[in-house]
């Protein structure tokens, strides 16, 4: 399987450096932003998994940056974070395709089980495409006989 890749995106760049560490050690390929747009730009470049984003940052705020990555890239899982956080920007957050959402100081293993879980679910869907797409190409056992039938 291949290994989870995450983006963490959060302004506290303290916090990038120290969560992105113990990410890291647990097997995790942690990428960071400290922005939104730099979040998004990162996206377009590298494959990303799962990405934990903080709520509150200076110019594009995460619910923006959420849909934004949505529309683009339906099937990166995303994790919201705030240190602030509030009923309403949960369920704005869940509303626009956010898998969960945990508030700071979130623990370390917590984000970890969280961003392996939002992994398992992508893959999932990825399996479900899959299949949906073999289907598609795939002719039922009367479509073979009619088929033979003709020549």
């Amino acid at each position: 399987m291949e290994k989870l890749k995450l983006l963490l995106v959060d302004d506290e760049k303290r916090f990038l450096e120290t969560t992105s560490k113990l990410l890291s050690r647990k097997g995790l390929e942690v990428y960071t932003a400290t922005n939104g747009q730099d979040a998004l730009d990162l996206i377009q470049k590298q494959i990303i998994h799962v990405v934990i984003l903080d709520v509150k940052m200076p110019g594009m705020d995460g619910n923006t940056v959420l849909k934004r990555i949505k529309d683009s890239y339906p099937l990166v899982e995303v994790i919201m974070l705030t240190g602030h956080g509030t009923i309403e920007s949960a369920v704005e957050g869940l509303k626009s395709g956010a898998t969960d959402y945990l508030v700071k100081p979130a623990d370390i293993e917590e984000l970890a089980s969280k961003a392996e879980e939002a992994y398992e679910k992508r893959l999932k869907q990825e399996e479900k495409i899959r299949m949906a797409r073999a289907r598609m190409f795939m002719k039922s056992p009367r479509e073979i006989l009619k088929e033979a039938d003709k020549l």
